[in-house]
């Protein structure tokens, strides 16, 4: 089993990867299944901003697109930022739908990390319902 270090190292080289010329912001994220499979994404921007995909996305699609759908941790890493920057709505909305209130979600920058929950980044998500049966 990957631990959170190697995790966060992962998604540290996912961000190397990064396709970023118009806002040079790279963000590299690991995603590790329950079966110790690691998934790496990074952002891949376009001139036209809204079909820019995020780098959790990309992990998390990726994933999917190799049979895996049971998630137990993921790891994000912005080296163009000194503080640590959390995953968007959009990312946060995807990883709701695969993922428990209670699954890790570690970010950081340079100088910043916050380890915390999905369920703490998105505490209202009507979807969390439905997966506890209520």
């Amino acid at each position: 089993m990957t631990d959170m270090s190697d995790l966060f190292d992962a998604a540290r080289r996912a961000a190397e990867c990064s396709y970023s010329p118009y806002s040079h912001f790279r963000v590299g994220a690991a995603l590790l299944c329950k079966d110790g499979t690691v998934f790496t994404g990074t952002n891949v921007e376009n001139r036209s901003y809204g079909l820019t995909n995020c780098a959790e996305r990309s992990a998390i699609f990726t994933a999917i697109s190799a049979g895996k759908k049971e998630f137990q941790a993921i790891a994000i890493f912005t080296p163009d930022s000194e503080q640590a920057v959390a995953p968007c709505g959009a990312c946060r909305q995807v990883l709701s739908e695969f993922a428990r209130e209670d699954f890790p979600v570690v970010f950081a920058g340079k100088k910043e990390k916050v380890e915390t929950t999905l369920g703490e980044l998105y505490p209202f998500d009507s979807l969390q319902n439905l997966k506890e049966g209520t």
